[in-house]
């Protein structure tokens, strides 16, 4: 999943040589799908379409800092079986797309939603302190540990994965507590 901004404008005309330009900032796989996604929005929006406007910019928006696990609050609305949902959700992860690619996989787990009945309202970095669900707030307290079970004897480059030889008669040990 990828993220960008997109705008665009109504075709200039005699009577309107300067029309009022649009922008939105659209998640979608690729460039094609995001042109779309705009017209999509816009003709709901603004009753324009794609004969009768114009694409001026497409720029693909990347994370500043990806390195640092940040919480992602986003707000969306879906189209189910029974009617328009809207819904709150968050997620763990070091970028915003990786979140909303997380989202995509678990609404369509959950409630069988299709990423094209899914419209992002908005998005959010949240604080620890903000969080409102129990799944991401069990990461965010300061004394967290991941521990480290059944690990495999010898990860390190170079070596075989448990012994120095391709055949042993014993089974490997991967409980070291």
């Amino acid at each position: 999943m990828r993220q960008y901004q997109v705008v665009g404008r109504r075709a200039p005309t005699e009577e309107n040589p300067n029309p009022e330009a649009f922008r939105m900032i659209l998640f979608a796989p690729n460039e094609t799908i995001v042109r779309s996604k705009f017209w999509y929005y816009l003709h709901q929006f603004h009753k324009m379409k794609k004969t009768t406007g114009e694409i001026l910019d497409i720029v693909e928006i990347q994370e500043k800092n990806s390195r640092v696990v940040k919480n992602y609050g986003i707000w969306l609305r879906y189209q189910s079986r029974s009617g328009t949902h809207n819904m709150y959700r968050e997620f763990r992860d070091v970028k915003l797309t990786g979140a909303v690619s997380q989202l995509y996989d678990e609404m369509a787990g959950r409630h069988r939603t299709r990423p094209r009945s899914i419209q992002i309202i908005r998005t959010a970095t949240i604080k620890a302190a903000d969080l409102k669900r129990p799944n991401g707030m069990q990461y965010a307290a300061a004394n967290v540990k991941f521990p480290l079970v059944h690990r495999v004897a010898s990860g390190k480059r170079g070596q075989k994965a448990l012994s120095s030889k391709t055949f042993s008669t014993v089974r490997p040990t991967t409980y070291f507590g």
